[in-house]
């Protein structure tokens, strides 16, 4: 899978799978815009990286749940580059607590950042893939908004709400030579589980048919897979990399 002359933009890929995203795509040789909003020494960072291996990237910083921020993200892009073949939706946050007191505050911002961004993202490529008719549009999603999970009414219902909007927009531009599909994490290594205790660490892996927790590089291996021009006969799909989770019904 090659990408060179390709243009990719990944929403919150200043770290964890967003960052693994990012690297993978332009070790394959695609040109890459790293996004990312609260940490700018994070996003050079994996320019950085992307240039150290002869690639290209550039770092625009944008809060991709703002209508004004992704208008300015899409300009400079844009102007950058002069297109966007490849979007990937990966900003997102968890603010986990039961319903019963869950706040208003809590619920807005994760539907905003999860699934508004994703709302607005897509729509801003929109037109110019429609126009040069070829386009790869990857969200990433949540074993979360397949299974539910307690505690995280917020963050299922917004992940939930990514493969019913994924499934939809591929049916709207499926004859315009671009797709959208969605990826579904389970247990990633990364962030609160690599500050478990060992014995969580192990009650988590046997909840995993494989018994062990995927790695941000799984999930950027997916990605990079529905991205490229093999994959052009498949759009509206949910590809779960979780190890079996969702298959066992756990």
């Amino acid at each position: 899978m090659q990408f060179s002359g390709r243009v990719a933009l990944v929403t919150g890929s200043g770290r964890g799978i967003g960052r693994s995203i990012a690297l993978k795509l332009a070790g394959a040789g695609a040109g890459v815009i790293v996004n990312d909003v609260g940490d700018p020494e994070a996003a050079e960072s994996v320019v950085e990286e992307i240039k150290a291996m002869n690639g290209e990237g550039t770092v625009v910083m944008a809060d991709v749940s703002l209508s004004s921020d992704v208008a300015g993200l899409m300009e400079t892009a844009l102007a950058a580059y002069g297109k966007i073949d490849i979007l990937v939706n990966n900003a997102g946050i968890a603010r986990d607590q039961l319903l019963v007191r869950m706040s208003d505050e809590d619920w807005d911002r994760v539907i905003q950042v999860n699934l508004r961004s994703v709302f607005l993202c897509t729509r801003a490529v929109m037109r110019p893939m429609i126009k040069q008719r070829w386009g790869r549009i990857v969200s990433i999603t949540s074993i979360a908004g397949i299974m539910g999970n307690p505690g995280q009414a917020n963050y299922a219902a917004a992940k939930a709400g990514i493969i019913g909007f994924t499934r939809t927009i591929a049916k709207e531009v499926a004859s315009r030579g671009i797709t959208a599909n969605a990826v579904a994490p389970g247990l990633i290594d990364i962030g609160i589980t690599r500050e478990l205790a060992e014995g969580q660490r192990e009650q988590l892996k046997k909840q995993i048919p494989t018994g062990y927790l995927g790695l941000p590089e799984d999930i950027a291996e997916a990605v990079l897979f529905l991205a490229a021009e093999e994959a052009r006969y498949i759009t509206g799909q949910v590809l779960c990399v979780d190890g079996g989770m969702t298959m066992s019904g756990i």
